[in-house]
């Protein structure tokens, strides 16, 4: 729970709140399994179930998309820009990729960091500049010479938890390795409460055609 919850119990994190969209890399089954399973030992032992309540998918971020005026939606995906996104999927391929570290992002979350190998950072730099090309502005976080790769493994842990947490992920064994296999965009709630919501996702390497993906 977080402290504005526990200070207003009425409080619903879902309401009065825009949406940003973010472009995201998935991994092959077995690995994606990996990170899930931490998800749910983590969830059992009552550290957090945050992303597995928001119905999260083990990823890694490539950039988001948001407004830059935080009391306005940010606009939804334009149909080129889902063309734009097919296309590169259709002209990339999957590649390896190797989770080999845990690390700590503020005071309640902790993250997986893969090796920054060329064929991620590469991959990176060009959806920026295909993205840019449809008129999608990439925020500082997100820019080529200052994106820092990592997966989600845990969010909203108390601080009281946090060493516990790291004790349950030492079990992972890492470094654990698979394929980067796909690439999607979601919609997610600007406060982290709300629901992910997959819009599309394309196989790297395929034929164009994506769960979720509708031609315009």
């Amino acid at each position: 729970m977080s402290q504005e919850q526990e200070e207003n119990p009425n409080f619903n994190p879902y309401d009065g709140h825009q949406h940003s969209y973010a472009i995201e890399l998935y991994f092959d089954p077995a690995l994606e399994n990996q990170v899930l399973k931490a998800w749910n030992v983590l969830a059992r032992r009552q550290i957090t179930t945050h992303l597995i309540s928001i119905s999260s998918r083990p990823h890694i971020t490539l950039l988001v998309v948001s407004s830059s005026n935080p009391n306005a939606p940010s606009p939804p995906p334009s149909a080129a820009l889902h063309s734009a996104i097919r296309t590169f999927a259709t002209r990339s391929e999957p590649f390896p990729i190797c989770l080999t570290s845990v690390a700590t992002a503020g005071s309640n979350s902790l993250f997986l960091l893969p090796t920054p190998t060329m064929p991620l950072l590469q991959m990176h730099s060009r959806l920026c500049e295909a993205v840019g090309k449809e008129g999608v502005e990439v925020g500082e976080e997100y820019r080529p010479d200052t994106w820092l790769p990592c997966c989600s493994l845990a969010e909203d842990v108390s601080k009281s938890s946090m060493a516990e947490a790291f004790g349950v992920l030492k079990d992972m064994k890492l470094p654990v390795a698979g394929y980067v296999m796909d690439i999607g965009i979601v919609e997610f709630g600007n406060t982290g409460y709300g629901p992910v919501k997959e819009l599309f996702s394309i196989q790297l390497g395929g034929n164009g055609a994506g769960a979720g993906l509708q031609d315009a």
